[in-house]
């Protein structure tokens, strides 16, 4: 570990001064750094580093000769129009007959997600099933972002609506974004 050197010191001359041994030390950190080293994959194996998560969805096929619409009671059916500036339009029912008037809110826990707690609650309490909850089909209009369908799959998950799809926004639901000044028309 340490080590001494003693040779190279004065006396050795003839008629000269009697010098003492100047004596060097030299300090060996191999031990250290094997140490050091042990240290690091000790941490490094017993920590659990950071997975991604994936969320599990399941997607149709894309038939086009086997075109089958679901029927879906209109009093299950919570339709969440995804516009422009994080905003969401929703009504439940069908566009032709909504049982609720259209309205706007966000991607608050004071916004949407009070809004599928509350309408699922509403749903199980009038089937009386709590496997028959509401159905939510998410609409993403070409003005929504990439993560407000992420945020809103999110809020699927935490208010743990087990029925839910994405489909294709109609043109009469784009219409009714454009009047509620959440769709721009540039």
């Amino acid at each position: 570990m340490a080590e001494l050197n003693t040779g190279g010191g004065g006396g050795g001359h003839k008629g000269g001064k009697v010098r003492s041994k100047k004596q060097s030390t030299r300090v060996d950190l191999t031990a250290m750094v094997d140490l050091a080293f042990l240290l690091i994959t000790f941490f490094m194996l017993t920590t659990t580093l950071a997975k991604p998560q994936a969320m599990d969805m399941f997607m149709p096929d894309k038939d086009e000769k086997n075109q089958e619409q679901l029927k879906v009671a209109d009093n299950r059916s919570l339709n969440l129009l995804l516009g422009s500036n994080n905003k969401i339009e929703y009504y439940i029912g069908t566009l032709e007959n909504q049982l609720t008037p259209p309205t706007i809110t966000d991607y608050s826990k004071d916004g949407i997600r009070k809004i599928l707690l509350e309408t699922n609650k509403k749903v199980i309490g009038i089937t009386g099933d709590p496997s028959k909850g509401v159905i939510v089909l998410i609409k993403p209009s070409d003005k929504s972002n990439y993560r407000n369908l992420v945020d809103i799959l999110d809020e699927m998950k935490i208010t743990d609506i087990k029925q839910y799809a994405i489909s294709d926004i109609f043109p009469a639901e784009v219409e009714l974004l454009k009047r509620d000044k959440i769709y721009p028309s540039n």
